[in-house]
């Protein structure tokens, strides 16, 4: 299996992950999609969106991937008055990795990132290793940590 560098970097910190394959289907990157592939619950896995605030420029969320992000959360999660979801284009420029791939480990600079609150409930959560078709399970709280994260309500609620 393929080391990634999220993976590289979780391990020299010393945090526990596991890691999980599933296959890519180039039609259907949802993480929805992910989840089902790996016969998860899709609360338990985790996106990660980029956007960008006026005043503090890009930052990082994690939300569940059945969820949808809500901009004026984040904007306040962030201390902006708004944030816009970057364009995709401008992912791999920005963090180092592409769509469906995005990972909140090891992106080119070290964003301001929030994780959904909603994570708090799990012992551990699922996010991209970096690449597409493979995600890392890890304590939500230790990557936290790591990536300087707050854990804040950022999900439309149901």
């Amino acid at each position: 299996m393929t080391t990634t560098n999220a993976m590289r970097l979780l391990k020299q910190a010393g945090i526990a992950f596991e890691t999980a394959a599933y296959e890519v289907d180039e039609s259907d990157l949802s993480g929805v999609h992910a989840a089902a592939s790996m016969g998860l619950d899709p609360a338990r896995v985790f996106k990660t969106l980029v956007a960008r605030g006026e005043k503090h420029g890009v930052c990082v969320f994690c939300i569940p991937v059945a969820r949808e992000l809500d901009l004026k959360k984040c904007a306040a999660a962030m201390g902006e008055k708004k944030v816009e979801m970057i364009h995709v284009r401008e992912l791999q420029g920005l963090t180092g990795y592409i769509r469906g791939g995005c990972s909140p480990v090891g992106m080119k600079k070290k964003y301001p990132t929030a994780i959904d609150a909603s994570a708090q409930q799990f012992d551990a959560i699922y996010v991209s290793a970096g690449q597409r078709g493979l995600q890392m399970r890890v304590d939500p709280r230790a990557l936290a940590q790591y990536v300087g994260a707050s854990f804040v309500p950022l999900t439309k609620d149901a």
